[in-house]
């Protein structure tokens, strides 16, 4: 039997930037393994563990039992924000986060894109972005609101042919057939600050693109060409949607084990893999070449002044499929530019929203004394044993203060009037009732002799305010 109670279910953890899902689902798992709250979680499972291992014909040494942890959709390494993490039984319910709604704010940098939609890809085209106002920008995202078609990222874990589409980037191979665009919906979209150049920290990558990703760049434009209104282009549906990036995100970062892997499991999940998908591929007019290999030059529209462009920070609420990166590009190119995705975070998925009920990283360091109860609670919450507060920590305190402000006032009424021995139609304090007993002690419990007063004549006003 175990002792104790067993913690699983489902809760979300503030990802910063710099670290790939997986590694933060490592890292959860390395402070989970030896602590007291996943003690008799761990307990059960190597119990299980035993039990399966007696009823099999070869007997192997039984290896004790990890915290079995998975996510409900990656963040790309780049990005940080709201990561659904499922403990034991929990994992089952993840997929369901797949397909709920997600708030995003970005930022998008205007003026350059790249092969991964975003500030750690190659540099493929530059292009003015003087003209670039915040007007043109605000009628811009009009056309992104709403239901419509959007082209897939390149460098992602989608397939085709059973073949990653990254790998047919890095090869420089061609595509075997166009890209299929997918449904996707912006529920709410915004531009909450407007960054003029010279104004914000963000830079445009200076990589350039060599041979292979302009080639892949160049013959994915002359594909996306013939997408629009074309009656044999194939759309996906919302279900195949999500069957598409549900395995895709299954297959970039499962479920942490300790199993070991193959060695063509160990050639295909490394985390340079994971990092190299964070982005998608260029699919804006490139200028056509002339030779079967065209050199990574830039086009003759490059601008050479030396003034920094400006920046977009945007919120919103978008359904599952949706990649804010390729909204970055599209943008760009929406406002007679280029852009690319600079910062990316994930504010709220589902009912998990960042500095409401989403554990922060950097509390994991501080030992399981911090990080422990908050877990512990958001599990509970999650299984219903515990009714989640609407009311944060600090509205509650202040609440009460407000309470035990007002309580005060009225005692140190009391105290005054009985301090000034205002006492009405009575001549000996033990025969008044005293109303603040639990508050102040009285003078009797004091050993202190209580004293006859003379009686006192009030009028009807000032009874009237005593009683107030």
């Amino acid at each position: 039997m175990t002792k104790g109670k067993i913690m699983e279910g489902v809760f979300a953890i503030n990802k910063p930037s710099g670290l790939s899902s997986a590694q933060v689902l490592r890292d959860l798992q390395t402070h989970f393994q030896p602590s007291a709250l996943f003690a008799p979680y761990l307990q059960s499972a190597n119990l299980t563990l035993k039990r399966e291992k007696a009823n099999q014909r070869k007997r192997r040494r039984v290896k004790d039992a990890k915290v079995k942890i998975g996510h409900g959709g990656t963040l790309d390494p780049l990005a940080t924000g709201v990561l659904i993490a499922g403990v034991g039984q929990g994992t089952k319910s993840l997929q369901d986060f797949l397909l709920c709604t997600k708030t995003y704010e970005a930022v998008v940098l205007f003026g350059t894109s790249t092969d991964t939609y975003d500030r750690v890809g190659k540099v493929l085209r530059r292009e003015p972005f003087e003209h670039v106002t915040k007007e043109k920008v605000e009628e811009a995202l009009g056309q992104f609101r709403g239901k419509f078609q959007q082209l897939p990222p390149l460098f992602s874990a989608l397939k085709m042919d059973g073949k990653p589409l990254y790998e047919y980037a890095r090869e420089g191979k061609p595509i075997p057939r166009q890209i299929e665009r997918r449904q996707v919906e912006v529920l709410e979209l915004e531009m909450i600050e407007w960054m003029e150049g010279g104004t914000h920290k963000h830079e445009a990558p200076t990589e350039e693109a060599g041979y292979a990703e302009i080639n892949v760049a160049n013959k994915l434009w002359e594909q996306e060409k013939a997408l629009p209104g074309s009656s044999s282009s194939t759309t996906l549906t919302k279900d195949d949607t999500e069957t598409r990036k549900r395995k895709a995100s299954e297959e970039q970062d499962d479920l942490v084990s300790e199993r070991p892997a193959s060695k063509q499991q160990k050639s295909s999940t490394t985390e340079e893999v994971d990092i190299t998908m964070s982005g998608a591929l260029n699919a804006s007019p490139l200028p056509p070449s002339n030779s079967e290999h065209p050199t990574p030059t830039l086009p003759e529209s490059t601008p050479t002044t030396n003034k920094q462009p400006p920046a977009a920070r945007l919120r919103m609420t978008v359904t599952s499929g949706f990649y804010v990166r390729s909204l970055a590009h599209d943008l760009g190119a929406a406002v007679g530019s280029a852009a690319l995705m600079a910062e990316l975070e994930r504010t709220r998925q589902g009912d998990f929203e960042v500095g409401k009920n989403v554990l922060e990283y950097k509390d994991l360091e501080k030992g399981e004394e911090i990080w422990g109860p908050q877990v512990e609670r958001m599990l509970d919450v999650w299984n219903g044993e515990v009714v989640e507060e609407k009311i944060e920590p600090a509205k509650g305190k202040e609440v009460e203060g407000k309470a035990d402000e007002e309580a005060t006032k009225k005692v140190d009424q009391l105290k005054e009037a009985e301090g000034a021995n205002e006492v009405i139609t009575h001549k000996s304090s033990a025969s008044v009732p005293n109303p603040i007993e639990e508050a102040s002690t009285s003078k009797e419990e004091q050993g202190e002799p209580t004293k006859e007063v003379e009686e006192i004549e009030f009028t009807p006003e000032q009874i009237k305010d005593l009683k107030a």
